[in-house]
């Protein structure tokens, strides 16, 4: 079919399109927080990459610090089962005679010293305290054998030694522990050394306060500070005795000893 052009017909020419000036573009909308947000991550990111290649590089350095971590763990464990607990046990077993011929010291009238002494230096082929002490040092038994020793040494005149092995001796018993700190002040009592005596039984009577042991510190605090005219601080500890401990045995003679000190 043919085409032809109709008279006086023009083309229509192609609609431009107004470019606005003043266009820009439309892009959505960045908030600053989710900025901030993302660049925590990238950072993150980064430092995880870096902790990454550290660990790689120096893999074979952690590896054998959690070997000989986990080595120390095991070979403590072992240690106690295997070398601490059958020596706290043969220690325990060790005291068994000692402890025999102390309470019998303790409990007897006569022979007191020669009972004192075979519990220290033992006896029917068993250790005394003094050994055990020494053999067992580190175990409970060893700690208990420094009690023990030091109140037999000072039952036999023996004070330095006494005073020595009650200082090596610890316990979370607090009676005991008052008892040991009670005894270092008997023992530097009968040394003559007054001042330090008397700073033992103060810590001994302070140091866990009952019926028991704190009327006996105070009274023996008191006749030392009467026997150096310190009749203020005697005074002081006999009332305190009166006045909080008065059923005690030591509240008996505390109404005489208060009137040398007034």
């Amino acid at each position: 079919m043919a085409t032809y052009n109709k008279r006086g017909y023009k083309a229509p020419k192609e609609k431009e399109e107004k470019v606005d000036a003043n266009f820009i573009e439309d892009t959505p909308n960045v908030d600053e927080k989710d900025s901030a947000t993302a660049g925590v991550f990238n950072t993150l990111d980064e430092t995880a990459s870096k902790t990454e290649a550290w660990v790689e590089k120096n893999q074979k350095i952690i590896f054998g610090i959690v070997g000989a971590i986990a080595l120390v763990t095991v070979s403590y464990l072992l240690y106690q089962k295997f070398v601490v607990e059958p020596k706290e046990d043969e220690g325990a077993n060790a005291m068994f005679v000692a402890q025999q011929n102390f309470q019998k010291a303790v409990d007897g009238d006569t022979a007191k010293d020669s009972l004192f002494n075979l519990a220290l230096k033992g006896s029917e082929g068993q250790f005394g305290f003094k050994d055990i002490a020494d053999k067992f040092s580190g175990t409970a038994a060893g700690n208990l054998a420094n009690y023990y020793a030091g109140i037999a040494y000072l039952n036999t005149g023996k004070y330095a030694e006494a005073i020595s092995s009650l200082e090596k001796f610890s316990s979370d018993d607090v009676m005991l522990s008052t008892l040991a700190v009670g005894a270092i002040g008997d023992a530097y009592s009968q040394k003559n050394d007054a001042k330090k005596a008397l700073e033992y039984y103060i810590k001994a009577s302070e140091m866990n306060v009952n019926e028991l042991t704190t009327p006996r510190y105070l009274l023996k605090a008191a006749q030392l500070e009467l026997a150096a005219n310190n009749k203020a601080d005697a005074l002081k500890h006999l009332t305190q005795i009166k006045e909080k401990y008065e059923s005690a045995p030591e509240a008996q003679s505390v109404d005489a000893l208060m009137g040398m000190a007034q």
